[in-house]
């Protein structure tokens, strides 16, 4: 009997735990991690200053991962994507993808609130090994555009409340 693959989509404010789950969820044998912070770092690093960049280079990434994604789930792989679903348009890029293939996916959403997504962000900065250290200002512009996923979007998802 074969497992069908899955695709695991992760949604939730900045520090609020994703990477950390992308990581458990990526355990099994069969289940390849793509982290977006990873890739950005190594291919754009050195041309992200700004939230625009930031937009720019992840439309470069999600252009060519996209398909890559789509191919490893039709060749029977499970993928963590572990690129933010934070808004409809992260989410309707996640669904082109699940479009191409006949793979089952999970959306997971982080609840977290803010001062705990901020206490954590403050530790992953002063420990340093994240790729990049954003601002508490930069906390506050991203979150501002933070859309939680809603049924008509037609995702399974399954939560999990932080503390």
């Amino acid at each position: 009997m074969t497992n069908t693959p899955t695709l695991h989509l992760l949604c939730g404010k900045i520090a609020s735990g994703k990477s950390t789950l992308a990581t458990e969820l990526a355990k099994p044998p069969g289940t390849v991690l793509i982290a977006e912070d990873a890739w950005l770092a190594a291919l754009f690093g050195d041309q992200m200053h700004t939230p625009r960049d930031f937009l720019r280079c992840s439309a470069k990434l999600q252009g060519i991962m996209g398909p890559h994604v789509a191919a490893l789930l039709n060749a029977g792989l499970s993928v963590v994507l572990d690129f933010q679903a934070n808004t409809v348009e992260a989410r309707r890029w996640m669904r082109s993808i699940l479009d191409a293939t006949s793979a089952a996916h999970q959306l997971h959403l982080l609840d977290a609130t803010d001062a705990l997504c901020l206490a954590r962000l403050q530790a992953r900065n002063a420990e340093g090994a994240h790729p990049f250290a954003a601002t508490e200002a930069q906390f506050h512009a991203v979150t501002r555009h933070f859309a939680p996923p809603t049924p008509d979007e037609g995702f399974t998802i399954l939560r999990h409340p932080q503390a």
